[in-house]
């Protein structure tokens, strides 16, 4: 037999190396998606509204509208111009 003696660490050492993550309430696709347009957008401010766009909203429309934002470097609000692209776009496959 050896003569190790298994040592414990202390509870702060185990736990030290953990990250805890920001995102620990998102479990579904959409609401990353959602999360992610908030963003980009910078506006974490709204972010359950664009979790709810994610999902009822069609997603190609919000991504052709987040390209066009992300194209439009002088925009005041990145925000405002993606909600304005999203109407358009809703309208025009109405239509």
């Amino acid at each position: 037999m050896s003569d190790k003696k298994s040592s414990f660490s202390g509870l702060g050492d185990v736990f030290a190396d953990y990250e805890i993550t920001e995102n620990k309430y998102i479990s579904q696709e959409f609401q990353d998606f959602g999360y992610q347009l908030a963003v980009k957008l910078n506006d974490l401010k709204h972010k359950s509204l664009y979790i709810k766009m994610a999902k009822e909203v069609d997603r190609s429309v919000l991504e052709q509208a987040l390209r066009f934002v992300t194209d439009a470097d002088s925009a005041k609000s990145k925000a405002r111009l993606f909600m304005w692209k999203v109407k358009q776009l809703r309208d025009k496959k109405k239509v």
